[in-house]
């Protein structure tokens, strides 16, 4: 499969925009991914092995978060993984479609593919 590594964290990677491995799941993705390249566990991981609540994974397009098996999702070698790290703070609202204000306490996931917004807010900031 192939893993796709964020601008942000390709320094970790060797520079990589990419990487081609071979897992069942993705927890084992990961596994492969953070084995190949230790720097990048403290990015993605708390120290109690527990994915980054601003870390979003996305298999083929989908959201990780909310596939029945969540990272013990099976994947295979034709499937992507794309790391996509949310990003924290404010921007002027004409650069955020359909935005009537934004907050600098206010965390935006932005998909890094489209440079959208996504609407959601992390309840936890407002």
């Amino acid at each position: 499969m192939t893993i796709y590594i964020p601008t942000p964290l390709r320094t970790y990677a060797e520079g990589k925009d990419a990487i081609e491995i071979t897992a069942g799941t993705v927890s084992d993705a990961l596994d492969v991914l953070t084995q190949t390249y230790p720097e990048l566990r403290k990015h993605l991981f708390t120290g109690e092995g527990k994915l980054r609540a601003f870390v979003n994974l996305y298999l083929n397009d989908e959201d990780v978060r909310y596939l029945p098996q969540k990272e013990r999702s099976e994947v295979s070698a034709k499937d992507t993984l794309s790391i996509i790290p949310s990003i924290a703070g404010g921007a002027a609202t004409s650069h955020l479609p359909n935005a009537r204000s934004v907050s600098a306490t206010q965390r935006y996931d932005i998909d890094v593919r489209t440079n959208r917004q996504t609407g959601k807010t992390d309840p936890s900031l407002r």
